[in-house]
């Protein structure tokens, strides 16, 4: 009797965990089915990514954590050549390593790149200069149209772009599809022969919503049907997407960015050409989207979703790397660091001669060297450099493309030097063939040799900060498209405070 009495004890527990189990599967399975339902937005331009916690909290969750990227890495200090690179460019004043898609908004308004404006009608920049940093700025092109977006002054919509990266950057609210939501791509990928957009397959649009930002860009000067200046963000790819290709048609239409404030060099400054150095890797050949490394699925109980913590896929190699690589991670991480080592050292050699080729240019002017005898070794600069940025604004780029960097890099080493010998026979015709340009100095020393004045900079960024960008977040908050909540523990952060 005690025999079946404990039998039907063992029984009892067993029936009941299988039916907890069942109802655990079950539970699952239903959070699972809302999962994959979608949700209607109130908002078809619901740009508060806190909104669609409700519907999707661990896809919210996960992105908020781009919030840890939170350090600041002045790279000017680090490479202090870049100042003289970029003298009488924006980024000769401020330039830090990128930061978490959580600080997009943050480190737009931060930087002495956007000056300190007092109205809607002042400052350096133009609108265009927030297109990549919000989901605002789709939603305001809906509103009010690509023409009317591009014209005006940075500060014009400091009140209106107000959220970072985010939902509606990617998603379709009412659909939550995958879409681009910047059309100069679309138009991109027709001008290079690339698949458009509309026969996109879904694994091509976990790189296209990556591609909208992360790619070589310039601001087209244009007139507006309604007689404003406009500067329209354009992708340069109507010749290709190779280095080459976009390096020519900048030459054919005379475009440049700035002209050089010591060498008078007509330059071009590189965006962030991700998309077009990654097709040329490994990864882009084998279609392994930007979203399988940078956003793999993960597993959180039974529920699969998108990890939306952007970030380096070294730092979780279980869920991306070792999905494919049949090696172990330390055997793979030693290769990758052996990669990193090769593009720093060509990266560095490039950067110290392109920066003493700027320096021997402007002394070269200084003695009364001829437009006519210049031309040929400011050409070699301007291709140069815009080879050696090409190669290392794609940040990771020696990870998706090895080879292309190091090639890349080394067509700019080749014309650094070509247009240094150029120099040392016009120095030399000239009486200065014994000239040494400056080397091995610091940041400060290198704003100094190009004049940049650091400090009054500085001021107007505070008086900026203190003043019309509290303003800002007080309008956007009373038009209902800001809440303070989301940022009320984001540290202020800067490189030059």
């Amino acid at each position: 009797m005690k025999k079946y009495k404990i039998l039907l004890a063992i029984s009892l527990i067993a029936i009941g965990l299988m039916s907890a189990l069942v109802a655990s599967i079950n539970e699952k399975k239903e959070e699972q089915k809302q999962i994959n339902s979608v949700p209607q937005m109130d908002n078809r331009w619901e740009t508060k990514s806190e909104e669609f916690r409700t519907h999707y909290p661990r896809q919210f969750d996960s992105w908020r954590k781009t919030k840890n990227s939170d350090e600041i890495h002045d790279m000017l200090k680090e490479y202090p050549e870049l100042v003289v690179l970029w003298a009488g460019y924006g980024f000769a004043k401020d330039y830090n390593a990128p930061r978490g898609h959580f600080y997009a908004i943050e480190d737009n308004r931060n930087t002495l790149r956007t000056g300190g404006p007092v109205d809607e009608k002042t400052g350096p920049m133009p609108t265009a200069c927030w297109t990549c940093k919000s989901p605002d700025v789709p939603r305001i092109m809906a509103e009010q149209g690509d023409d009317e977006y591009y014209s005006g002054k940075w500060s014009k919509y400091g009140s209106d772009i107000i959220n970072p990266i985010g939902c509606v950057d990617c998603h379709n609210p009412k659909t939550m599809e995958l879409q681009v939501n910047r059309k100069y791509l679309d138009d991109a990928l027709k001008a290079a022969g690339i698949t458009d957009l509309a026969n996109a397959s879904q694994q091509d649009m976990r790189t296209m919503v990556c591609a909208q930002c992360h790619v070589e860009y310039y601001f087209a000067k244009k007139t507006t049907s309604a007689g404003k200046k406009a500067a329209v963000v354009t992708l340069p790819w109507a010749n290709g997407t190779s280095v080459e290709a976009m390096e020519k048609y900048y030459d054919d239409l005379e475009f440049s960015d700035w002209t050089h404030k010591i060498s008078k060099t007509p330059m071009l400054k590189a965006q962030h050409p991700g998309y077009e150095m990654w097709k040329t890797g490994a990864h882009g050949k084998n279609n392994v989207s930007c979203a399988d490394c940078h956003m793999p699925y993960t597993q959180e109980g039974g529920i699969k979703y998108t990890d939306h913590n952007i970030g380096n896929p070294l730092e979780n190699m279980s869920k991306t790397c070792m999905n494919c690589h049949r090696v172990s991670e330390k055997s793979l991480l030693a290769n990758i660091a052996e990669k990193k080592a090769r593009k720093d050292e060509l990266h560095t050699k490039a950067m110290k001669q392109i920066s003493a080729a700027h320096l021997e240019a402007g002394k070269a002017w200084e003695l009364g060297a001829t437009k006519e005898e210049m031309a040929p070794a400011l050409k070699d600069i301007r291709h140069a450099q815009w080879r050696w940025d090409y190669a290392v604004a794609s940040h990771p780029a020696f990870f998706h493309a090895p080879e292309e960097t190091l090639r890349v890099l080394g067509t700019a080493l080749e014309k650094a030097g070509d247009a240094r010998i150029k120099l040392a026979k016009i120095l030399a015709k000239y009486g200065a063939s014994d000239y040494k340009a400056p080397a091995n100095y610091s940041k400060e020393d290198a704003q100094k040799i190009i004049g940049l004045p650091f400090n009054k900079l500085i001021e107007e960024k505070k008086q900026f900060n203190d003043g019309l960008l509290q303003e800002w977040k007080k309008e956007a908050e009373k038009k209902g498209i800001y809440n303070p909540e989301s940022t009320k523990d984001v540290e202020h952060k800067t490189s030059y405070n």
